[in-house]
């Protein structure tokens, strides 16, 4: 639970950042509808885009072989920005952000391709940074319980052994990157599995 727990919370902060990266730089006007909207993203992130992403990439597949290696890339590539599309459009329509297009010299492509393209780029930095950030909001995450639960009995020991299972998660995330270069799967998609398992 603490994992699903600290990995919404995580993803969340970082869709807050990026749909207040999307209110500056596209039409798209964001304000306060970023807290609810940041909450649709985020489900979305969590339930749609896998299923969508995987079936599109099954369906992709029986056709790989007749891709060549350039062409496989922009295939994936543009599964990809649709998945990003859909949570867009499902973050759009499900909260209080909205496009007016009106003057705005990006006009519809800055609407409705801009932020798709600055979602999927957001989802390639948090696919990066994911561990670190994990790993941080885990342990704000046991501060709290931890003061919630009111132990107040915490003495230094008792912090060495929570920053030596700090620095243990820390090697964790960077084994887990280096396993990542073995089988091809995302930290976020690896963690699912291991969750289900």
């Amino acid at each position: 639970m603490r994992s699903w727990i600290v990995r919404f919370a995580a993803l969340y902060v970082f869709n807050v950042v990026v749909l207040l990266l999307i209110g500056l730089l596209t039409p798209a006007k964001v304000g306060f509808a970023v807290i609810w909207a940041a909450l649709i993203m985020t489900l979305a992130e969590l339930w749609v885009r896998p299923f969508v992403q995987r079936r599109m990439q099954a369906s992709a597949a029986k056709s790989a072989g007749t891709r060549t290696r350039t062409g496989e890339a922009l295939v994936q590539a543009g599964i990809v920005l649709i998945v990003a599309a859909l949570v867009w459009v499902l973050t759009l329509l499900l909260s209080g952000v909205h496009v007016s297009i009106g003057w705005n010299p990006l006009g519809w492509f800055g609407a409705w391709i801009v932020p798709p393209v600055i979602i999927a780029l957001g989802g390639l930095v948090y696919a990066r940074i994911s561990g670190r950030i994990e790993t941080h909001a885990g342990a704000v995450y046991d501060r709290a319980e931890t003061g919630i639960r009111g132990s107040r009995t915490a003495d230094r020991g008792t912090d060495a052994v929570g920053t030596a299972s700090g620095e243990a998660r820390a090697d964790d995330a960077r084994a887990q990157g280096r396993q990542e270069l073995d089988d091809g799967l995302t930290a976020e998609q690896r963690r699912m599995l291991d969750d289900l398992g």
